[in-house]
């Protein structure tokens, strides 16, 4: 039988859990909005409601809590992907969701990608020092790997293609795109980001992608 001590333990944690989350939130828009160099403090307790003591508390540099914000972030994509169930689906119906799936991602989560600006500005660094980060990759790549060698085995998809480079080629004709909206909206002249633009581009990266492991 736990002892009387022993009760307030739990509401605790959950008062622990609650900030921490309060913090990671407030921390997120904070580095999306200025980046790691800009980022302050003092305004991330602001927007958390939240003691500046208590944030070093938890995480004891702001580079640490870059850290948390950005293996958060993976996690929420790489969590989200689970619910798509790409092994249930035929193989080329997998890899065509899968695109699709990057790209309304990116589109409702801006935040990523100014999260990932700021981290490549910085050379990768924290992310490299991120052993959680790595294994809940793993995963995306094993099963995209699996599809490509059953699309492969019924004759649908050409021989030895690299599960990485095809991610990459995914996240990236999805990644440039947005992150460089502005530049190439106004260099081409056209409106970039208006609904039929989007979905011309979500139409071409799907042509793209499923030509390339289509066999011919």
């Amino acid at each position: 039988m736990p002892s009387a001590k022993a009760k307030p333990t739990e509401p605790r944690s959950r008062d622990a859990d609650r900030s921490q989350l309060a913090i990671l939130l407030a921390a997120r828009d904070e580095f999306a909005q200025h980046g790691l160099g800009g980022a302050r403090v003092d305004r991330i307790a602001e927007r958390a409601d939240v003691n500046k003591r208590l944030i070093y508390y938890y995480f004891t540099s702001k580079d640490e809590l870059f850290l948390a914000v950005l293996e958060n972030a993976y996690a929420d994509i790489r969590e989200a992907e689970t619910q798509l169930h790409l092994r249930d689906m035929p193989p080329a119906q997998a890899i065509q969701r899968l695109t699709q799936f990057t790209w309304e991602y990116y589109l409702a989560h801006p935040e990523f990608l100014t999260l990932l600006n700021s981290e490549n500005l910085h050379q990768g660094r924290h992310l490299a020092m991120s052993g959680r980060v790595r294994d809940m990759n793993s995963p995306l790549i094993q099963t995209l790997a699996e599809i490509l060698e059953r699309g492969r085995s019924e004759g649908l998809f050409r021989g030895g293609i690299d599960p990485i480079q095809l991610y990459v080629s995914i996240a990236g004709m999805a990644y440039f795109y947005l992150s460089n909206n502005h530049t190439l909206s106004a260099i081409f002249g056209r409106d970039l980001m208006t609904p039929k633009a989007h979905h011309e581009r979500l139409s071409h990266m799907c042509d793209v992608i499923l030509g390339y492991v289509l066999r011919n």
